[in-house]
């Protein structure tokens, strides 16, 4: 059973029917984050797969970086319905792939993708207007993020969606080479991603985060692990 993420059909699920045998011609073609060209036949959601031939060299992911592209994978596949083309959303995938397979700078890769893809869903964040009094953020001030309307002004500096001012906009300028931003992002989207999943939480993150929680001193307080 192949879960395909494909530019102009969409996610598609596919039998390929004895591929695992030591004779057949796709044996070591179907892996993952492998550009191929396939050919297909469907009678209903499910589909037959027909042929299926590599369409460039597999990227070179291993380590941290291969386990940041199955997190990308997953959160692809459980936003996209099947059969719905999204060929910007194909296109912004096909391009972090790359990024990660590339860059070592993976969290700030991963939290530009979580943006764009929340933006092409129709969920973009709100990071430059108050919610509530429609005016612009202010660096000095604090806001409590709420997901189904926006940053909302608040005297208090502390709460697991209450951000600076000055770090929405770091946010909204992707400014990641700023550790701060960077993790306040992480925590932003965090939260962002499980209401728009309705709370469910994603194999792949868990397996990130637990290994980014072992690699931390130990004497860090819990609110820096």
């Amino acid at each position: 059973m192949l879960d395909v993420i494909s530019r102009e059909h969409g996610k598609v699920t596919l039998v390929a029917r004895g591929s695992r045998s030591a004779k057949s011609k796709l044996r070591g073609i179907l892996r993952p984050f492998q550009p191929l060209r396939l050919s297909w036949f469907l009678r209903s959601d499910l589909g037959t797969l027909t042929g299926a031939e590599i369409d460039a060299s597999p990227l070179p992911l291993s380590g941290d970086a291969l386990l940041s592209a199955y997190y990308v994978n997953e959160l692809v596949l459980n936003f996209l319905h099947r059969h719905d083309p999204q060929p910007e959303i194909f296109d912004t995938y096909a391009q972090t792939i790359a990024a990660l397979a590339q860059s070592g700078e993976l969290a700030a890769n991963l939290r530009v993708f979580e943006m764009e893809l929340l933006r092409l869903l129709g969920y973009a964040l709100n990071l430059e207007h108050d919610a509530n009094l429609h005016a612009p953020i202010e660096e000095q001030r604090s806001y409590e993020y709420r997901v189904e309307q926006g940053p909302v002004s608040v005297t208090r500096s502390e709460g697991p969606m209450v951000f600076a001012g000055v770090r929405l906009l770091g946010i909204a300028a992707t400014r990641f080479e700023d550790p701060d931003v960077l993790r306040d992002a992480g925590r932003l989207l965090r939260e962002v991603i499980r209401h728009h999943l309705d709370g469910r939480e994603l194999k792949s993150r868990k397996v990130l985060l637990d290994l980014h929680r072992a690699r931390m001193p130990k004497n860090l307080p819990p609110e820096e692990r």
